[in-house]
């Protein structure tokens, strides 16, 4: 990792971490399982509470939700959060402790989706997941006491895919409004052609091998990299961003998918749709949970502003 500069307070933490083998999916999930840690399904955490509920797919079949309701309520909207894995990773513990802490300090009601996981549930189930459960959300909109205007839609990594796929699913199918799409370092392309993509063969936490075997387990049937994907896999091979909602996008330096992002950005302002995009120096992919690096501390700070300032009526 000598080559990549690394910011300083996140060199340990990167050489430290466990390196993941995804094409053996039960080692893989058994690795995240250890490192996630969770609390009772139903119980107050720090000023919010949780509740476990479900919706249909698209195939009748549940779908897991997760409702976190700040006990002190601020604003009206919502955050709707679709978790990271490569697609095949994660549940609703994944990212719990991250949604008490956007619930409590935005003040809003936030929901996490449980989506269906790759490679048992390839594309488009994942996809369909998502939106059936930013469906629900709306529809629930007066029993959760939220504006269905104010709902932002939250994807990290690989749930930024998803997160993207939604976006496109609800302007194609004249679907919920979208007050923001968020993008954490988000998977968008499955055929890996920029500079970030071919480079970074052995960045810390995702590589571009990770990020191969990931699309295919995703994909299916369908061979990554040809004209058989469709964009509402790969969000990326959109050919009209047209009345999409404004995005925010953050990128880590050393990353593999850092330029795929940069460029979807770009495409976006090109269509028309406001966008700011935030590129954070030395980081790597998921960096931020090293919380005590300030340029952690500056991710997370800004990510509550960004979405405290989206939730704002005004802005309507």
């Amino acid at each position: 990792m000598r080559k990549y500069r690394i910011d300083t307070e996140l060199v340990r933490s990167a050489a430290a971490l466990p390196r993941i083998d995804r094409t053996d999916v039960a080692a893989a999930r058994r690795t995240m399982a250890d490192r996630v840690a969770d609390r009772p399904d139903g119980s107050a955490d720090d000023g919010v509470t949780t509740e476990d509920c479900w919706c249909a797919g698209a195939d009748g079949r549940p779908v897991a939700l997760r409702v976190y309701r700040p006990e002190r309520r601020t604003r009206r909207g919502a955050i709707y959060h679709v978790h990271g894995g490569g697609f095949i990773l994660g549940d609703l513990r994944m990212s719990h402790h991250r949604n008490v802490e956007i619930a409590r300090e935005t003040g809003a009601v936030v929901v996490s989706v449980n989506y269906r996981l790759a490679p048992e549930w390839p594309f488009p189930v994942p996809a369909e997941d998502v939106y059936s459960g930013l469906a629900w959300l709306h529809e629930r909109a007066a029993e959760l006491a939220i504006d269905p205007s104010l709902v932002i839609v939250h994807g990290v990594s690989a749930g930024g895919a998803l997160a993207a796929s939604a976006a496109l699913l609800a302007r194609d199918r004249n679907g919920p409004p979208i007050r923001l799409l968020f993008l954490a370092s988000p998977v968008l392309d499955d055929r890996l052609t920029t500079d970030s993509g071919r480079r970074f063969t052995d960045t810390p936490a995702l590589t571009r091998r990770d990020v191969e075997v990931c699309w295919s387990a995703y994909l299916g049937r369908l061979d990554r990299g040809t004209g058989a994907v469709p964009a509402y896999a790969a969000p990326a091979r959109a050919a009209d961003l047209r009345d999409l909602p404004p995005a925010y996008v953050s990128v880590a330096e050393f990353d593999p998918l850092r330029d795929e992002a940069i460029e979807h950005a770009q495409a976006l302002l090109a269509a028309g749709v406001s966008v700011e995009l935030h590129l954070f120096p030395g980081t790597y992919h998921g960096s931020a949970a090293v919380r005590d690096a300030a340029v952690s501390r500056r991710q997370l700070t800004e990510e509550i502003a960004v979405l405290k300032t989206a939730l704002e009526p005004s802005r309507a």
